[in-house]
């Protein structure tokens, strides 16, 4: 089992022993970052969502691309870090958050694999964010002091932010957080048959609940939980033995 760990919004780069490789997939050309750990020669993954520079805004991922490319690495476990906005009041900036359901609200996304050409296929969305992870990182984060809401997240399709009328939608919809990048991500992780966790840091409040949005606001928030996030994330890759046996994410595609 291989786990790999995609940072979003100011989490270009988690350590400067990462070896960059580029991967050839049917939907394009993709560059990783990969770390051998010597002490038991695990490998794990590291994908910048935006690049290495943020020169990607969230419509224009690939996210088909990046996605392929974990599955052609072996890759079974993903740990997807968000930049995050709350509608939530008990969920505040500063802290974190993994997903527990998520509603689609983008417009102009390619958001499948399965376009009919090997036969009609349907992926089950009932447990879209992988509870076995979900439960691993609940239970190892209390041994070091972290704390999760769990979140419902609501993904739209940017670059703009959120109205103030639209954040009072997805409010009533019952979404916590808002972000650009977390679907189709997880839908095409789904399809694949990963184990997908995604992770919340919460960096300002959604439009028309407080201020209006800060960029120096939002990456200080980054900067203060990305490297207690990413320590933790490494620490859980390289001390669990992950596997696929208590969940049924690689077995959530059917065929019509």
């Amino acid at each position: 089992m291989k786990a790999a760990i995609i940072g979003g919004t100011g989490i270009y780069s988690i350590s400067e022993d990462f070896i960059p490789t580029k991967i050839t997939t049917p939907y394009g050309e993709v560059v990783v970052n990969i770390l051998t750990f010597p002490k038991n020669k695990k490998e794990i993954i590291f994908l910048p969502r935006h690049g290495m520079n943020h020169k990607l805004p969230p419509h224009k991922i690939n996210y088909r691309a990046n996605i392929w490319a974990l599955k052609e690495l072996m890759v079974t476990h993903v740990f997807a870090i968000n930049a995050v906005g709350s509608l939530n009041p008990r969920q505040r900036p500063g802290q974190l958050a993994i997903f527990t359901d998520f509603i689609d609200a983008t417009k102009n996304r390619p958001a499948t694999f399965f376009d009919g050409e090997t036969g009609v296929i349907h992926t089950s969305m009932a447990d879209p964010y992988c509870f076995e992870l979900r439960r691993i990182i609940t239970e190892q984060s209390k041994t070091k002091g972290l704390q999760f809401h769990k979140s419902i997240y609501v993904g739209t399709e940017g670059p703009r932010f959120e109205t103030a009328a639209e954040i009072a939608v997805y409010r009533q919809w019952g979404a916590d957080l808002v972000g650009m990048t977390g679907v189709p991500e997880v839908v095409l992780a789904k399809e694949l048959g990963l184990c997908y966790a995604g992770i919340g840091i919460i960096t300002n409040w959604a439009t028309g609940i407080a201020h209006d949005h800060q960029r120096d606001e939002i990456i200080s928030t980054v900067e203060e939980n990305r490297r207690v996030l990413t320590e933790f994330l490494f620490e859980l890759t390289q001390a669990k033995d992950l596997n696929q046996k208590n969940c049924h994410c690689k077995n959530a595609t059917m065929i019509m």
